[in-house]
C-alpha cells in the first residue's frame, strides 16, 4: 500500500513545510512558510505584519525562512481564526509592541476547542496521527489571547499598506476572518474555504466540532467573492493567481455547495430519509468539486441535521433515551447462535460486495464478544474494501480506515 502523503493531497500539504528552505515569494511584499497550516509575511514601509503563525514547530521554522526578507519590527500578528494551527507560532514573532488580531469570539472558540482536548484528542490522533508523525514529542501549544477583536469589519495601517479585516464566519470557525488588501488586490482567506481549493467544505469534521452552518458558509464565500481579489492566499497550499479564475473557482463552489443544499432539502421535503439521500447523492458534472477533506455526502448529513436536530423519527422512541442499539448485541448474538454465526453471515455479506452491510454485523458481533476473531477478521476485510475502493483521496476517511485496521491487527495480534 503507497504511504498516504504520497497519494493525498492533504496529507502533501500539512507536511510540504517539511522539506523548505526557501520562503515562497507570493509578491515582492508577500512571502510564505508551508506548515500544517501556512505562515504568512507582509513587508511595509513600516515595519512587518504576519498572518498566521502554523503550530509550534511551523512557527519555529517560518520565523526563519522569513528573517532575508523582513524589513521591520512585527507591527501586527493577524490570526485568521482560532484553531491551534493558527495561532501555535505565535510566540516566535512576538517583539515590544506587537499587536495580536483575532476574530469575533476568538476566546470562546479557542477555549472550547482547547478545553476539549480531553475528548478531541484521541480522535484527532486516531485521523491525524499518521500523517502528522515527527521524529520528536510536539511542542506544547501556547495559550494566546489577541489584543484586538474584529467585530464586523476592522482597517488597519501598516505603512503604505492597508488591511482590512472581515468577519467571515464557517469556513472552519464562528471566529474566522479574512484579510483583504485593497490596493494590492490580495485576500487571505485563512481556511475560509477549507484547506484544498475547489474542495467541499467540511460543515462537521469527523474529529467533531461545532456544526458550520450551510447558509452562513455560503455568505461569507459572497462576501469574499464580491472583493474581485487578484490573489486569493489560503491557509495551506500555494496561492490562487488571476481575477477571473478565482472569480469561476468561487462560483463553481457556490454553485456546488448550494446545490447539495437545495438537494437535501428537497429531499427532506419529499419525505427520504437522510441515508437514503447521502446513498443517492452525485454531482452535475458541470459544477463538481473535490471531496478532498470534506465530502458532499457528508455535508448532506450535516446539512440534514442543521436542518432538522438530532431526532431522526424512523429511528423511534429509543432516540430519545440513553439506552443505545449496542444494549442488545448479546441479544441478538445469542439470538443468532453465537458471535461466530454473525460473522459468518457478515462474511457472506462482505462475499457479495456489501462491506458496509457486513460492518453493522460484526459491530453487534464484537459488541457481545469483542475478542472474537472471525469478526474481527470480516471488519478487517471490510475496511481494507472499502478503503481501496474509496480511492484514499479524502485523507479523513483515509486514516479512519488505515486506523481500524490497524486496530484489528493489533487485537489479533498480528
Amino acid at each position: 500500500m503507497s504511504d498516504t502523503k504520497e497519494v493525498n493531497p492533504l496529507a502533501k500539504l500539512v507536511r510540504a513545510g517539511d522539506v523548505q528552505t526557501e520562503a515562497v515569494q507570493v509578491t515582492p511584499f508577500i512571502f510564505l512558510a508551508h506548515g500544517v497550516s501556512n505562515a504568512h509575511l507582509v513587508t511595509t514601509s513600516d515595519g512587518d505584519a504576519i498572518i498566521n503563525a502554523g503550530m509550534p514547530e511551523d512557527g519555529e521554522r517560518a520565523k526563519k525562512l522569513f528573517a532575508p526578507h523582513r524589513t521591520g519590527p512585527v507591527r501586527y500578528v493577524i490570526l485568521t481564526q482560532s484553531h491551534a494551527d493558527h495561532f501555535g507560532g505565535v510566540p516566535e514573532f512576538l517583539e515590544e509592541g506587537t499587536k495580536i488580531v483575532g476574530g469575533p469570539d476568538y476566546v470562546g472558540a479557542r477555549d472550547d476547542m482547547m478545553g476539549l482536548q480531553s475528548f478531541f484528542g484521541k480522535r484527532t490522533f486516531k485521523l491525524w496521527g499518521t500523517a502528522l508523525k515527527r521524529d520528536k514529542p510536539p511542542l506544547p501549544i501556547p495559550h494566546i489571547t489577541p489584543d484586538i477583536f474584529v467585530d464586523r469589519e476592522l482597517t488597519l495601517e501598516v505603512g503604505d499598506r492597508t488591511f482590512q479585516l472581515i468577519h467571515a464566519p464557517e469556513g472552519e470557525t464562528v471566529d474566522n476572518i479574512a484579510v483583504w488588501m485593497p490596493k494590492e488586490k490580495v485576500v487571505f482567506t485563512g481556511n475560509t474555504f477549507g484547506p484544498i481549493w475547489l474542495s467541499m467544505p467540511f460543515l462537521n469534521t469527523l474529529r467533531g466540532d461545532k456544526p458550520r452552518l450551510v447558509k452562513t458558509y455560503l455568505k461569507s464565500l459572497e462576501k469574499i467573492r464580491d472583493l474581485g481579489a487578484e490573489i486569493v492566499v489560503t491557509g495551506h497550499g500555494e496561492p490562487i493567481v488571476g481575477k477571473d479564475k478565482i472569480k469561476a473557482d468561487l462560483d463553481k463552489m457556490h454553485a456546488a455547495v448550494s446545490y447539495v443544499r437545495d438537494y437535501t432539502l428537497e429531499g427532506m421535503k419529499k419525505g427520504k430519509t437522510v441515508h437514503q439521500l447521502m446513498h443517492e447523492f452525485a454531482f452535475p458534472d458541470d459544477i463538481r468539486i473535490g471531496d478532498f477533506h470534506g465530502k458532499a455526502m457528508w455535508a448532506v448529513k450535516s446539512i440534514w441535521r442543521e436542518y432538522s436536530g438530532w431526532f431522526h423519527y424512523e429511528d423511534g422512541t429509543t432516540e430519545l433515551y440513553g439506552v443505545p442499539r449496542s444494549s442488545i448485541d448479546a441479544d441478538i448474538v445469542e439470538l443468532a447462535g453465537g458471535a461466530d454465526k454473525l460473522a459468518a453471515r457478515a462474511q457472506a455479506r462482505l462475499d457479495a460486495g456489501e462491506p458496509l452491510q457486513a460492518l453493522h454485523l460484526v459491530a453487534i458481533a464484537l459488541g457481545a464478544e469483542p475478542s472474537n476473531r472471525a469478526a474481527l477478521g470480516v471488519k478487517k476485510a471490510a475496511s481494507q474494501l472499502l478503503l481501496e475502493r474509496s480511492g484514499q483521496g479524502n485523507l479523513s476517511e483515509t486514516m479512519w480506515l488505515r486506523s481500524e485496521i490497524a486496530e484489528v491487527d493489533a487485537a489479533l495480534g498480528e
